[in-house]
């Protein structure tokens, strides 16, 4: 389950690379852009700028690089040519990429144009609850006490948290131990320890946690239709906290 000090090495490259997707990504006016054509963005960045593999492509037979999920889709969204990202909207990228055996996974809900002051809030406090939750990583620390930092965060916002889905150990395989719950008792569950590495990567929603998959098999949305919103980094427990491992430019001072 732990990581040796040359494997996280190798996991922070993937984790800088997949960094730089978003810092691509940030570049863009997604304001008319098919959710498609930022997957085929992404997907040529990946291979032909960071000659890289998109880790998501293949697996479990997802034909894509990343996820798009679009206001009251909570996650697994999947690109398509017709849909259309419009002013107002707020969409999530989760994009995941490989580099030397080791796989990187983050996500970002990014706003596009001019969104509702209610949809901002959202997307504020869901990034606000992974850092609550980042700052948790120590060793000793338990997951439980994770998923409190998420949850008391969200909740104190007026929001729920997404129960159905979590974080997960990563490494040579996209999902491994243990499982990261964004909710939870304080100094409950598994015991960090220094060389672990898991994904934290809270969904955070406006009104009710509960949701229900389309019948596409692959997109998650809210009961209710209201707003969810997602952030993830992929982290490494230290010997004396924690280290972000697909850290973005703008968030060092975070970190």
């Amino acid at each position: 389950m732990t990581k040796r000090p040359e494997e996280i090495a190798l996991m922070a490259e993937s984790g800088k690379l997949l960094a730089s997707v978003f810092t691509h990504l940030d570049q863009l006016n997604l304001i008319g852009m098919s959710t498609m054509q930022v997957n085929d963005l992404v997907d040529s960045f990946i291979v032909n700028e960071l000659k890289a593999r998109p880790a998501s492509k293949g697996q479990y037979g997802y034909a894509y690089a990343l996820n798009s999920s679009r206001n009251s889709v909570v996650c697994h969204g999947v690109p398509s040519a017709t849909e259309i990202l419009q002013d107002g909207d707020i969409v999530n990228f989760d994009i995941t990429l490989e580099k030397n055996g080791f796989i990187a996974d983050s996500s970002k809900t990014y706003l596009v144009g001019e969104v509702t002051a209610s949809a901002k809030r959202l997307v504020q406090v869901t990034y606000e609850a992974l850092w609550k939750g980042i700052k948790a990583v120590r060793p000793g620390a338990r997951l439980g006490d994770i998923g409190h930092a998420i949850e008391s965060h969200a909740r104190k916002s007026g929001y729920s948290v997404v129960r159905e889905y979590c974080g997960h150990g990563i490494g040579r395989e996209m999902h491994e131990p243990p499982e990261v719950l964004h909710w939870g008792r304080p100094r409950t569950g598994l015991t960090l320890k220094e060389g672990m590495v898991f994904t934290i990567e809270p969904m955070i929603n406006q009104g009710r946690h509960d949701v229900e998959t389309e019948d596409d098999g692959w997109t998650v949305v809210t009961i209710d239709g209201k707003l969810s919103a997602q952030f993830e980094h992929t982290v490494a427990v230290t010997k004396t906290g924690v280290q972000v491992l697909t850290l973005r430019a703008g968030e060092r001072a975070l970190a």
